[in-house]
């Protein structure tokens, strides 16, 4: 009976669903946040994603992989997308997809890459661009849940220009403490030149490796590999550092 339960979860998850945009709001130039009604969603963990599914009037069909950013809140679901210069989906997504339009989606997506109210260690989260997605369902989880758990976050960006979700990341949230690394253009008041993020920046902002921090990091491939090396460089336990990670070129 086990088995056949597990089966029934498993293929809940894999069915597409029909969802319906009901708000969209700008998060950069570039970045929109879908808001989606989900029939009989079945709820998620911060860190999971979804599969996307279009089809075209002629039949053609493409399907897209995007992290879920809102908390669980019944069967209301958001997504940030970032648009990929000449990407298939992403274009579509963030500039044509209008409120009252519909797509197809299946999950919750992905049991490794998940953060839970139940946790109790402290927790870094280290994102490049749009790898902040993921990781600001999980803070925004925490928050949801009342959770006092210590969070650090260190955030890679280009420039102030593609900072995501910046009416609720400046106003903060007590208990997390939020680094901004920019790598090409940094405000003036910032004491940190612009640059990649280094074993000294995770060092400084992030935590101990005596605190056993579970570390999720999320971003592009290089990105997250070169981090993730770092944390390991640092003394963190490999099996406590979670990665998540997307092609540079892909949508």
């Amino acid at each position: 009976m086990a088995r056949t339960a597990v089966s029934r979860r498993l293929g809940d998850r894999l069915r597409w669903r029909v969802a319906e945009v009901t708000e969209r709001r700008a998060e950069s130039a570039t970045a929109v946040t879908l808001v989606l009604e989900v029939p009989e969603w079945p709820g998620h963990l911060a860190g999971q994603h979804v599969d996307i599914r279009l089809t075209a009037e002629d039949g053609y069909s493409t399907q897209r992989s995007y992290s879920i950013a809102s908390a669980p809140d019944g069967t209301r679901l958001e997504l940030t997308v970032q648009r990929v210069v000449e990407g298939e989906v992403s274009p579509y997504l963030v500039d044509e997809l209008m409120p009252g339009d519909q797509l197809e989606l299946r999950g919750p997506v992905g049991g490794w890459f998940v953060w839970q109210p139940e946790q109790e260690e402290p927790v870094l989260l280290v994102a490049g661009g749009s790898g902040l997605v993921p990781l600001m369902c999980m803070i925004r989880s925490r928050r949801a849940a009342g959770s006092r758990v210590p969070f650090r976050v260190l955030y890679s960006l280009r420039s102030p220009a593609e900072l995501l979700y910046g009416p609720e990341i400046r106003q903060g949230t007590p208990g997390v403490d939020l680094t901004h690394i920019y790598t090409r253009e940094a405000p003036q008041q910032s004491a940190r030149p612009p640059g990649r993020i280094t074993p000294d920046d995770l060092a400084r902002h992030g935590w101990p490796p005596d605190f056993a921090p579970t570390c999720y990091v999320c971003g592009p491939t290089a990105f997250v590999e070169k981090a993730a090396a770092y944390l390991v460089l640092l003394g963190h336990d490999p099996e406590r550092v979670r990665t998540e990670r997307f092609g540079g070129g892909e949508d």
